[in-house]
């Protein structure tokens, strides 16, 4: 991708349902341009645009982050087991002491015991797993843009903010749960084949979107391979950080443009942080000056992604990724 690319990647991650037309004027643009470079994109699979639900507020299920230890030559055959399942939503391959990453929902508590217990660990070549349960998200890798749009154009682009206080728990009606499964399968679908799938007006589909969106229960997602955008190194950091301290530093760092993902989380280390930088040195940078000021952080756990097989509930075979490019 070219700077122009990555520039209107970037402003379809951030509003991914905005017009071609709205698109253009936010950064300058004209539309037919817009259109035919992000056309293109989404129909090489460079961008893929979809829609993930906020599970512990829908009651979809419960978010959870494994490490899993595999025995030597066993990584890709683990992987391909994880991510064929449907209820993972992340699978990356690990530096570090755990081989692999991994983030599923479970429909419940007692789900859960049985994937963990029987259904993971059965899997030829998993040895250890570590569990991590996320308790809060700061934010989620739907509400990250890439960093190459000035604050004017954010400004154009971004959506009404949400209520300041949400509600735990916003369950969807049976006709909301169906215009959700839509924005999934394409998170830009027109009002129009909304109504005509679920045989509703144009007016009521556009509506229960919006409330969907302003409720924070969907949210619509431009995914892209970071590296094809020009951040060719990736993170995760889990950080142990003070209790008092939890919500100013996962707020701090969900704020910083280059942080993909942010939640509080179970387990060993309270914080879970996915970053997307262009070189180490940048990362390093992150490290010590973003990361380093936070006094109530006692200790970091850095590990780098090295492969991606699964971003989103989207399998890596439907993203295009940089081996896949001319």
């Amino acid at each position: 991708m070219d700077v122009l690319d990555r520039r209107l990647v970037a402003a379809l991650q951030v509003c991914p349902r905005a017009s071609w037309g709205e698109i253009g004027r936010a950064v300058g643009e004209h539309e037919r341009t817009v259109a035919r470079r992000l056309q293109r994109l989404i129909s090489e699979g460079a961008v893929r645009v979809t829609a993930i639900y906020d599970d512990l507020r829908t009651g979809h299920g419960r978010p959870v982050h494994l490490h899993v230890q595999v025995r030597p030559g066993t990584v890709e055959h683990v992987a391909k087991a994880l991510a064929d399942r449907p209820d993972t939503r992340s699978v990356y391959s690990l530096t570090g002491a755990a081989d692999l990453g991994c983030e599923l929902v479970s429909p419940s508590r007692e789900d859960l015991h049985e994937i963990l217990t029987s259904q993971v660990t059965a899997i030829d070549g998993v040895v250890q797993t570590q569990t991590q349960v996320v308790l809060h998200t700061f934010r989620t890798v739907a509400e990250w843009h890439a960093p190459y749009l000035t604050e004017a154009e954010l400004a154009e682009l971004r959506p009404a903010p949400p209520p300041a206080c949400l509600p735990d728990q916003d369950g969807l009606s049976p006709l909301e749960q169906e215009i959700a499964e839509l924005l999934a399968a394409d998170g830009r679908i027109a009002f129009t084949a909304i109504a005509e799938h679920l045989d509703i007006s144009v007016p009521t589909a556009r509506r229960r979107v919006a409330s969907l969106i302003e409720r924070r229960l969907v949210l619509p997602r431009a995914e892209a391979e970071p590296a094809l955008i020009g951040l060719e190194v990736e993170a995760m950091m889990w950080l142990k950080v003070r209790p008092h301290g939890l919500d100013q530093v996962g707020q701090g760092l969900a704020a910083h443009p280059n942080v993909r993902y942010c939640a509080a989380t179970s387990g060993t280390h309270s914080l879970i942080v996915q970053v997307a930088v262009a070189h180490e040195a940048e990362l390093y940078r992150f490290l010590t000056g973003v990361l380093g000021p936070f006094d109530e952080v006692t200790d970091v756990n850095l590990t780098l992604i090295t492969r991606a097989y699964k971003r989103g509930h989207l399998h890596k075979s439907g993203l295009l990724t940089l081996e896949k490019t001319p």
